[in-house]
């Protein structure tokens, strides 16, 4: 009889348990978070999705936050130093702060936005599923005419996975 009272409680604290988890695991889109979303994410404790990374240039500082391993000073020099006009001027800044290994850490989360005409091919390597050798393809095919063509020329180089991923990481027009 005690083994039936049992089973009602260890359900409920089950059922509990799962439905804080699954509040704790949702993703927030950073691309189209507005600072009072980011601070409404920032509350409930929700982390970006790393398929969708930060904007170095645009994201406020307390969204930054959100990144494994970064506290308010670093932060703080992500913001000092825009605008970044390319990854490797990231990675010089922050090698002042913090090692290589840090750093790629960070890359996980952000982004310098790519400009189609002008990035050089690390920043262009940033899309994900792109590579080194098929951002300097890349890169020696410009100029681009538009975005479409850009996006275009990473389906052939890539694969068409990478150019949904690129269209995230394109400077405005």
């Amino acid at each position: 009889m005690r083994t039936l009272r049992f089973f009602p409680i260890l359900f409920l604290a089950v059922s509990l348990s799962a439905c804080q988890s699954e509040e704790a695991t949702k993703n927030v889109d950073p691309n189209q978070a507005s600072t009072e979303s980011a601070d409404a994410a920032l509350e409930q404790g929700v982390r970006p999705v790393t398929a969708e990374k930060l904007d170095l240039n645009t994201t406020p500082t307390e969204v930054f936050l959100t990144i494994p391993g970064v506290g308010e000073r670093m932060a703080h020099e992500f913001e000092e130093y825009r605008p970044y006009i390319s990854i490797v001027e990231f990675r010089n800044e922050m090698a002042k702060y913090v090692d290589e290994e840090t750093i790629a850490g960070y890359e996980d989360h952000v982004y310098v936005p790519i400009d189609i005409n002008a990035s050089d091919a690390e920043t262009v390597a940033q899309i994900l599923g792109l590579d080194l050798e098929g951002a300097e393809e890349l890169v020696a095919s410009r100029p681009y005419a538009s975005q479409d063509a850009f996006i275009a020329k990473v389906t052939e180089v890539a694969g068409g996975i990478s150019s949904q991923f690129a269209r995230l990481y394109l400077a405005s027009e």
